[in-house]
């Protein structure tokens, strides 16, 4: 009885994380599929809304009823000192398995996907935190030199590769180095809210799925997340690749969530397991434990990122309110100067008129004593005299 009780809060707990992580836009863990996704579009980078914001490239999720769909790329306004790694699709043993992206101090292994914009298929190149401020490469990204002044220049050989998966037939060979493989195993931040709900907003789009734009989607890429319409969406100017379509529906080609390995572990090989799940009372516990603490994992790192994200808002409000007072001073400290210096002109010209008058005066005055004296000296010298 006790077994039976167990079993049905397993499936419930399974079922429970499926749609968590569909409503996530399959950022979640545990997604395999039977057919690969299609080549990355072409597009071009929407210009940086500000500073802060860091561009996360679009990639192609998962969805079991309509199979897959764009998610745009998009500028996201990071956690101070942080880089985003994006998710990849890896094959291993006939599946597609989704690796979900993270924030991190560094980018890790991401399939050797050629992303663009800096995500070369190798590290990010499109920007680096400077202490507390991030600059941008402008050989890489779409930046206003307006509206952003931390700029530097690096050029990055950038090439036309579209393959959006690793490994399998006609997928990418790159392969996680040691160091990748060591940092795939420490702590990274979860995708932000806003990312979450770009993807969701993707999924609700029927117009993101493949099988409707053939891998050329029409919202390609967004200025800011949820911005799904507006002057700042792109469009797609090309498909990476010639589509085929599957040959099989999306129900058919999702493969169950135990036959992939937990996409925690982003440095190994895409190998996804086929073993099938042991109806055991102690397996069975130790899946729903397991599962109770990744899903509680994954909460915890997105409200941290949330109240971080917060908290960093909340300290541009307070640097942009102490720019804007001392903009005010400034601005007050030149106008109490240039009233001195207009003073001072004013007096030093009522001073130099003053001068004048009196040197007049004095010029006037000397004048007339002398001709007062011409007249006295004519009669010292007259005839009588």
């Amino acid at each position: 009885m006790n077994t039976n009780r167990l079993l049905r809060c397993v499936v419930f707990l399974i079922l429970v994380l499926s749609l968590s992580a569909a409503s996530f836009g399959q950022i979640g863990i545990g997604i395999s599929v039977r057919f690969g996704p299609p080549a990355l579009p072409v597009y071009v980078q929407p210009a940086c809304p500000g500073p802060g914001y860091i561009w996360t490239p679009g990639y192609w999720g998962w969805d079991d009823d309509d199979g897959y769909y764009w998610v745009p790329g998009s500028w996201v306004l990071g956690p101070v000192g942080l880089l985003w790694t994006p998710g990849y699709w890896g094959w291993g043993d006939g599946l597609y398995v989704w690796y979900p992206g993270y924030w991190g101090p560094v980018v890790g292994f991401y399939g050797g996907i050629n992303y663009g914009f800096g995500y070369t298929s190798v590290g990010f190149f499109g920007g680096e935190w400077r202490g507390g401020t991030f600059f941008y490469n402008r050989s890489v990204t779409n930046i206003n030199v307006t509206n952003i002044t931390n700029l530097y220049t690096h050029n990055v050989v950038v090439n036309n590769n579209h393959v959006s998966f690793n490994g399998g037939p006609g997928g990418t060979t790159a392969r996680p180095t040691p160091e990748q493989a060591r940092y795939a195993s420490e702590h990274h931040t979860a995708p932000l809210a806003a990312q979450i709900e770009q993807a969701r907003l993707a999924r609700a789009n029927r117009s993101s799925f493949a099988s409707v734009n053939h891998g050329r989607p029409a919202i390609a890429a967004t200025s800011r997340p949820g911005e799904f319409s507006g002057q700042h969406v792109v469009a797609a100017k090309a498909a990476g690749g010639t589509y085929h379509a599957p040959a099989m529906s999306p129900r058919e080609a999702r493969a169950q969530a135990g036959t992939s390995r937990a996409g925690e572990n982003r440095a190994a090989e895409a190998k996804g397991n086929s073993q099938n799940v042991n109806r055991g009372k102690a397996r069975s516990a130790a899946r729903e434990n397991g599962a109770q603490e990744r899903q509680s994992r994954i909460e915890q790192q997105r409200q941290k990122a949330e109240q971080q994200q917060a908290r960093q808002q909340e300290q541009r409000q307070l640097k942009a309110e102490q720019q804007a007072r001392q903009q005010e001073q400034h601005q007050q400290k030149a106008e109490q100067q240039q009233a001195r210096q207009q003073e001072q002109r004013q007096q030093k010209a009522e001073q130099q008129q003053a001068r004048q008058q009196e040197q007049r005066q004095q010029k006037a005055e000397q004048q007339h004593a002398r001709q007062q004296e011409q007249p006295k000296q004519e009669e010292s010298h007259g005839p009588g005299g």
